[in-house]
């Protein structure tokens, strides 16, 4: 059974910086990709931040410059640095990932429980 934990979410003012963090545990073979996506109140989920095992990172165009997705294979654990934060970044914030739970499996998705992140003065 694949778990992803998410942690690290807060209040914060504008311009501040918070950084989420997010653990895989229980049975995993490989991991595709890690990301973090979020989903804003009356609005629809949407990517925030991915990253692939090889270190190859994308960004929605809202958070370019500011959010950054790190993560550490090893361990099974990715984070997201956030900083120059905005009201508009407020919104619960979801790990993803793309990962095969053993041998001969195919991949499947897997989410965290999400965590909230709230921007304002």
């Amino acid at each position: 059974q694949v778990q992803l934990v998410e942690s690290g979410g807060g209040l914060v003012q504008p311009g501040g910086s918070l950084r989420l963090s997010c653990a895989a545990s229980g049975n995993i073979f490989n991991i595709i990709y890690m990301a973090w996506f979020r989903q804003a109140p009356g609005k629809q989920r949407e990517l925030v931040a991915r990253i692939t095992s090889g270190g190859s990172a994308n960004y929605a165009d809202s958070v370019k410059g500011r959010f950054t997705i790190f993560r550490d294979i090893a361990k099974k654990t990715w984070s997201l640095q956030m900083n120059s934060l905005k009201p508009e970044d407020t919104a619960v914030y979801y790990c993803n990932a793309d990962l095969v739970a053993a041998p001969g499996e195919y991949e499947n998705d897997y989410w965290g429980q999400g965590t909230q992140v709230t921007v304002s003065s």
